[in-house]
């Protein structure tokens, strides 16, 4: 490139090797999410060849008389925060242990990070069966030592329901978290730990002072993505409940689906799509910014 175009800056050289990258994004990325915000001021069914200008009916629609809305919405709220701490806090506690020269280290990193290549409506099948109250592992397991009372119907007690499908989500990711971890924790260095171990400092104390700052920017990375994946959560939840019972375990990634592809109005869906975007840069814009002010004041 700096032969073809001598004259060029370096700066302008450098767009000029991503801009094919740009323009797959833009196509790809950018177009599909600016065409759902177009759709969702307007009235469209999926199958007439134009779509009719609403405004911010839609918007009006889905906040007022959706009798779905909210629930959805409470329900991600509590998944979510939910997901942003168990599966994370569980892998990190994994990665410190498998950090270790422990025997057999290698294996017992592939057998916790093997349900993160499983496909996710592969998961809901699996744990729709272990949950099964006739059929099922744990009630054949609870029957085997004599715990009958503790079996019940866990997708279909619109009490557990939700939290049913959220173990198996746990299940799912907490190798992806604790891979992130492990990598985050090579990168400490022993130097500094070294260092904090010949002044006196215990393990707690090399723990809060040199490990964990030297781990934030992979808590950082780990927060946001399992905080856009807990947000969008649909497959897993789809497969295993489909939203019930009683829409106690619906999302509002599912019901912009539903919405959309089985009841048909695709503005009201792309109009929850748009509210789930804009709760999520609400919670990872400032997140970021908070957590580099941190990174600025610390050097």
């Amino acid at each position: 490139m700096a032969k073809a175009f001598p004259s060029l800056r370096p700066q302008t050289q450098g767009y000029l090797l991503i801009a094919p990258a740009l323009a797959v994004y833009a196509l790809f990325a950018v177009y599909p999410m600016l065409n759902v915000v177009w759709m969702s001021f307007s009235a469209w069914n999926g199958l007439s060849p134009t779509s009719r200008f609403v405004g911010v009916a839609n918007y009006r629609a889905v906040l007022t008389s959706d009798p779905v809305f909210w629930g959805a919405l409470t329900n991600t709220v509590y998944w979510t925060a939910l997901a942003v701490i168990v599966p994370n806090v569980v892998a990190f506690g994994l990665a410190l242990a498998l950090n270790q020269n422990l025997p057999g280290r290698s294996g017992l990193r592939v057998i916790f990070y093997l349900p993160v290549i499983i496909a996710s409506i592969a998961v809901a099948t699996i744990w729709k069966w272990m949950y099964d109250p006739f059929f099922g592992l744990f009630s054949n397991l609870l029957t085997t030592w004599g715990l009958t009372d503790f079996i019940g119907d866990w997708l279909g007690d619109r009490r557990i329901a939700l939290w049913s499908v959220f173990a198996a989500y746990v299940w799912q990711t907490v190798g992806f978290a604790m891979v992130l971890f492990l990598a985050g924790l090579q990168n400490v260095s022993t130097t500094l730990v070294e260092a904090a171990r010949i002044d006196g400092a215990g393990r707690w104390d090399v723990f809060r002072h040199v490990t964990l700052p030297a781990m934030k920017p992979t808590i950082t990375v780990v927060f946001v993505l399992s905080l856009i994946n807990s947000l969008k959560a649909f497959d897993i939840i789809y497969g295993m409940t489909g939203g019930g019972p009683a829409q106690s375990t619906q999302m509002l990634a599912m019901w912009a689906y539903t919405q959309s592809m089985q009841l048909g109005d695709f503005g009201k869906g792309a109009a929850i799509s748009v509210i789930l975007l804009v709760v999520t840069l609400a919670i990872v814009i400032p997140y970021l910014r908070w957590m580099q002010t941190q990174s600025e004041a610390s050097k």
